[in-house]
């Protein structure tokens, strides 16, 4: 019986010092998988924010491009129309120039846009018109 006892206290304590070992190896691997995770959300975040650069930087440069063709081409029509050959083009190319500066500066949020200023000064008044 005595015997028994014995071999009965040593299975408990194979059991206990299995399950530390268990715990520990458990421990160790979450720790492991959560430098994993954090790398891998480090990467994606900085996948996102360079596909969204690139997104930013095609948009802001379509919006200058668009402001200069679209002032050449009204001032090429005003020179067809007047007969002013290249004053109103040039005219025109500056202030195409101008309105595409603008428009970087508004979508890159450096100025605000018009009806934002309106509001905002309305607010700053305190209603004494």
């Amino acid at each position: 019986m005595s015997g028994s006892s014995q071999n009965g206290n040593s299975d408990d304590l194979d059991k206990v010092a299995s399950e530390a070992d268990l715990s520990e190896r458990r421990d160790r691997l979450n720790r492991m998988l959560d430098g994993q995770r954090k790398a891998e959300e480090a990467e994606q975040k900085a996948k996102k924010s360079d596909s969204s650069g690139y997104g930013q930087a095609m948009k802001l440069s379509s919006e200058f491009i668009s402001g200069i063709v679209v002032g050449g081409g009204l001032g090429w029509f005003v020179d067809q129309w007047l007969g002013t050959t290249p004053f109103g083009l040039i005219v025109f190319l500056l202030i195409g120039f101008a309105a595409g500066v603008l428009n970087v500066m508004r979508a890159a949020g450096r100025i605000a846009e018009p009806e934002q200023r309106v509001k905002r000064d309305d607010a700053g008044d305190g209603g004494s018109n």
